[in-house]
């Protein structure tokens, strides 16, 4: 069966679930259109890197590791980027066109995958290729779930948890189903359940990285729990994926002369996901948060390497990975090792958070100029980790994350715009941290809005 005669049953799917339209779910399917049946097809729809690969990219709009001038603020012809940039309270969205609904899609994909395995016999013959894409289909699932929660829910905190809003969980096809929203826990739980699940069906190498792996689902899970501070799992996940795959770039082989001095697929990416730019971080208009450039050192080469230098003094970024018009949304060791060392610190282990820190910075700096730290006090430890992940996973939707979950827990981090003589202020814990769903799903579906 053709991939396209497949893709057109799912968007047929989508546009009925987009409908929410009484006539839609009445209608009868055509019986000529080609129904995906096998594991060979399913695997096309996971192939499928128009959906899957994209990741929502308003978080990274709304952090601060970049600025707008007023001349490119003003000449963005989005609507949409304009205000998420300002964080304005409220009609961030076009109906039907935005990533939750792309959110969404990508799990009615997954969902119609895990509905078509569980109609194929598993036997000796197609057990590791059934495994293998339901391990996929549960991966991105899981993941979704997360990069959705990051911006239309609020940070986990364990006391809230039971209380605060999730996401609406849509496990099946059931267009009928209606949609509530379940809880910030029960939100994670679920992604927890799904990428464990992955983790135990996905092989430990695949032939190619756009395709999830156990070590990538590992790397996952050590970010889920990050992100809920539960620093003991996110340490022991960020382990099993080092144990598999460890590799880092040493950053004195690269050419910083070169447009994209970081290939894609190169040796740190474990999978690999794109953000889009949109127009707000293009290299024409976006430009580096002054403060971060200013955090490297003379000999630290991800000054040359990650930046350019524009005309007027400012910065573009370039350490981009997709070598195009995506920023690097997958999962990379790099991340890893910075997730095991703050893990690590903030269990007491100083020793082995600084033994990470050391062999990343090692690879990052100008040879024989960088001297290992020590003797450091706690507090001193876990400063420079925080600061060096926001060194090194800047414009990969991660800050956004790092800023909601550091609120939380009180560091009381301000985020400040400057535009046409007006001043805009993000305070800590603001509730514009958390997004506002679409309007027009809020219409179709009855659910509660985010507080704004």
């Amino acid at each position: 069966m053709s991939s396209r005669k497949i893709y057109i049953i799912l968007f047929t799917g989508l546009l009925i679930l987009a409908s929410g339209c009484k006539k839609f779910l009445e209608a009868k399917p055509d019986k000529k259109l080609a129904v995906p049946v096998t594991i060979k097809d399913f695997q096309s729809l996971m192939d499928n890197a128009a959906i899957f690969l994209p990741e929502p990219h308003e978080g990274e709009f709304s952090s601060d590791d970049h600025y707008l001038t007023n001349e490119h603020w003003e000449s963005l012809y989005s609507e949409e980027e304009r205000r998420i940039h300002i964080w304005e309270k409220d009609f961030l969205f076009q109906p039907n066109v935005n990533n939750w609904d792309n959110a969404y899609k990508v799990i009615y994909y997954c969902n119609s995958v895990l509905e078509g395995l569980n109609k194929v016999d598993r036997n000796q013959n197609n057990a590791k290729e059934w495994d293998y894409v339901k391990g996929q289909a549960l991966y991105f699932r899981g993941k979704r779930l997360l990069q959705a929660s990051l911006i239309w829910t609020p940070a986990y905190g364990s006391n809230t948890a039971d209380l605060d809003l999730g996401l609406p969980l849509r496990l099946n096809t059931n267009f009928n189903e209606k949609s509530r929203r379940a809880s910030v826990r029960e939100t994670y739980q679920q992604m927890i359940i799904d990428i464990k699940s992955a983790a135990n069906l996905l092989s430990a190498t695949v032939t190619t990285k756009i395709r999830p792996s156990k070590p990538a689902a590992y790397a996952l899970l050590s970010r889920i729990y990050l992100s809920m501070g539960d620093y003991v799992n996110s340490g022991i996940y960020a382990d099993s994926c080092l144990q598999i795959r460890n590799e880092l770039i040493d950053y004195n082989d690269l050419d910083a002369k070169q447009p994209s001095p970081l290939k894609r697929f190169n040796a740190e990416v474990i999978s690999e996901n794109g953000i889009a730019e949109g127009q707000t971080l293009n290299l024409t208009r976006g430009r580096v948060n002054p403060d971060l450039y200013k955090m490297y050192q003379p000999d630290d080469l991800r000054k040359e390497i990650l930046f350019t230098n524009n005309s007027d003094g400012s910065h573009g970024f370039k350490g981009r990975f997709a070598e195009g018009l995506s920023l690097f949304g997958g999962m990379a060791t790099n991340e890893v090792y910075l997730n095991r060392a703050e893990s690590n610190a903030r269990m007491g282990k100083m020793d082995q958070a600084l033994d990470d820190i050391n062999f990343l910075l090692k690879k990052r700096w100008l040879k024989d100029k960088f001297i290992p730290f020590s003797g450091l006090s706690s507090s001193e430890v876990l400063e420079l980790i925080l600061n060096e992940r926001r060194k090194e996973l800047l414009f990969r939707g991660i800050r956004w994350m790092d800023l909601k979950r550091l609120n939380k827990e009180g560091r009381n981090i301000s985020l400040t715009r400057n535009l046409k003589h007006r001043n805009y202020v993000l305070a800590p814990n603001d509730l514009k941290y958390t997004l506002p769903i679409p309007e027009d799903v809020i219409i179709q579906s009855g659910m509660q809005q985010n507080p704004r």
